[in-house]
């Protein structure tokens, strides 16, 4: 599945936005937003654990067969039922499990817009203390002025500080971007 660029990053958007739009729809009608959400992201934190899922998900070389039997038996195994549990078994049954974690981005969206909720990537160099990240949400939340949801991505190559992108804007206060602006000065003097 190749994105950046090629012809398979729109169909999964397509794929993605339609099926999360459909969800959305449901869940919202049956007043299941939340236990659909809480689902979905139980699922999703499965996918990001487990690289033999991951494989599962992505591999089109699984017939819909073996697919359907072995997400049944991971979802049976979980607990995850409901509107979520058959909402993914139509993922398989359709073969749209590749576009599923994508689904699942495009629901969890959906559903932060419904709630007014403002979405943040908070990027640091290694995770921070609950409490840090709470002080971290509360600061974005006085700057959104609304409730703010934290995607917390560890990336060690920053050495130190935070990168935050919330909406179009972005602040890069990590360590490794000022020591290139350090070293960009230094040549700069020479």
């Amino acid at each position: 599945m190749a994105q950046n660029g090629s012809e398979a990053g729109p169909l999964i958007a397509g794929v993605a936005g339609r099926y999360a739009s459909a969800l959305f729809e449901l869940a919202r009608e049956g007043r299941e937003l939340d236990t659909v959400a809480d689902s979905l992201n139980q699922f999703d934190a499965l996918l990001k654990e487990s690289a033999d899922l991951r494989r599962l998900v992505r591999s089109p070389v699984f017939s819909a067969e073996q697919q359907e039997a072995a997400i049944g038996a991971v979802l049976d195994k979980t607990g995850i039922g409901g509107l979520a549990g058959n909402f993914i078994r139509l993922s398989a049954a359709n073969r749209r499990l590749f576009a599923l974690p994508d689904m699942i981005r495009a629901f969890r969206s959906l559903v932060q817009d419904s709630k007014g909720i403002v979405r943040a990537e908070v990027r640091v160099a290694e995770r921070p203390s609950d409490a840090l990240i709470e002080e971290i949400k509360a600061s974005l939340k006085d700057i959104a002025k609304a409730e703010v949801d934290i995607d917390l991505v560890v990336d060690p190559s920053l050495i130190g500080g935070l990168v935050v992108k919330m909406g179009s804007r972005m602040v890069d206060a990590s360590l490794k971007t000022k020591l290139n602006g350090i070293r960009l000065a230094m040549r700069a003097a020479r």
